[in-house]
């Protein structure tokens, strides 16, 4: 097979494309770094360092609040990945646990899962969804004078202005449908 034959896209390019899409709809990064700020977290309260013959035992009485807090962390990255309108919520209590875990769990997991919890719930909470890729068809112009109502939103049809039995207007608001200012968009 020369460089310049294409390779026929198999299942693993189609699985690749689909996950791609799917991860650019949500949050994936932040999940991804709030579960890997909460493992660190979860893991050293309860881990035996071997120095040579030496034994490191760090169980400590924080040990519960860590394993709390690390399974609360992995479970906030999940609910990012798969709960994506959450992701604000998520995003400032994983921020929250992870400055918690600094005096309850060795230092946040000796820095290493409270760094990764900070950032991916900062970058939870700065996610935006991007704009949808298929393009919404052009609705046409209507006065709402009559005729075909088709694609007209009836919250922006343009009304005349209320008169008295003098013919006056009596709108003092100054915004009246028919002036072109109806409040909702005259704000700077």
């Amino acid at each position: 097979m020369s460089a310049e034959t294409p390779a026929v896209p198999g299942q693993f390019t189609r699985r690749r494309l689909q996950f791609r899409a799917w991860r650019g709809t949500r949050p994936f990064w932040a999940g991804l770094f709030v579960m890997l700020g909460g493992l660190p977290i979860a893991y050293f309260p309860y881990a035996n360092l071997q120095i040579g013959h030496l034994t490191l035992a760090m169980q400590t009485a924080g040990g519960s609040s860590s394993l709390i807090i690390g399974v609360l962390l992995v479970v906030l990255g999940f609910t990012l990945w798969f709960q994506r309108h959450v992701r604000t919520f998520a995003g400032i209590a994983a921020i929250l646990l992870g400055l918690v875990s600094i005096p309850l769990s060795n230092i946040g997991g000796f820095l290493i899962g409270f760094l990764f919890a900070l950032i991916g719930g900062a970058m939870a909470v700065a996610w935006a969804p991007g704009a949808s890729s298929e393009h919404e068809p052009a609705q046409h112009q209507s006065t709402g004078t009559g005729g075909d109502s088709e694609g007209l939103d009836p919250d922006t049809t343009v009304l005349q202005p209320v008169r008295d039995e003098l013919g006056k207007s009596n709108d003092l608001s100054g915004t009246s449908p028919a002036n072109g200012a109806n409040g909702r968009h005259s704000a700077g």
